[in-house]
């Protein structure tokens, strides 16, 4: 597996380091130094697929290219979910396969689950309230999270529609914690989810890599754990 790497701050830095465990090799890198056409001018041989760590506005740049180039590609990158639907048209137009999460961690997939269906049993009992609270490192721009977010919007679609109070705290350096709670008249149900590490993302990144090549269309890391699951 031949990855084109973009962003190498932390965690292109994890990607890069972990790759060999994956039997992967970097292709290329390109970084915030590389400037706006470096994917689409660059000369990085075969890419298998591209792992996308930037920032959310490098996204509607970088994505454009890599459908241009025909290389799937694996966002790890939040913020940028507002230009979702044009991105979703170039890649279908280009017939790439696309891999975008808010968190890659299989784990908190999982937990994401788990607290869907905790939500769908307490819509049906109107005295238990909601709340979601994340906290992240003091150098993680977006708040609340793309993960409490999804949280979030997984619980809505479930059926629990009453208010959920959402909060967020930047301190430190916390890889990411996001607990939801449930709270009626007597009694307070809680859930967590903590990274102890941040390479948990970049493990998930790469397996997804992995998982992506060869395929076309929009995923999340839920079509992976279905496919898993069937197997």
């Amino acid at each position: 597996m031949r990855i084109l790497l973009l962003g190498h701050g932390r965690m292109g830095t994890l990607v890069e380091s972990l790759a060999p465990e994956y039997g992967a090799t970097i292709a290329g890198v390109v970084d915030e130094h590389s400037g706006q056409n470096a994917i689409a001018g660059g000369d990085f041989g075969d890419v298998d697929v591209a792992i996308d760590f930037t920032l959310a506005e490098a996204v509607p740049n970088n994505l454009p290219q890599l459908a241009a180039r025909k290389i799937n590609v694996v966002i790890g990158t939040t913020g940028w979910q507002a230009k979702e639907a044009a991105m979703r048209k170039i890649a279908g137009d280009a017939g790439i396969g696309v891999l975008a999460a808010s968190n890659f961690s299989l784990g908190v997939n999982i937990f994401q689950l788990a607290v869907e269906e905790a939500s769908r049993h307490f819509a049906k009992h109107p005295e238990f309230g909601a709340w979601i609270h994340e906290s992240h490192h003091a150098m993680k721009k977006d708040a609340p999270s793309g993960t409490a977010v999804t949280i979030l919007n997984g619980m809505a679609r479930v059926g629990f529609q009453r208010p959920v109070d959402v909060t967020s705290t930047r301190v430190g350096s916390v890889p990411g914690t996001h607990t939801v709670g449930f709270d009626g008249p007597s009694e307070t149900i809680e859930l967590t989810h903590t990274v102890r590490d941040r390479a948990v993302f970049a493990r998930g990144a790469l397996s997804g890599a992995k998982w992506l090549i060869g395929k076309k269309g929009w995923f999340s890391i839920r079509d992976l754990l279905r496919e898993r699951s069937n197997e």
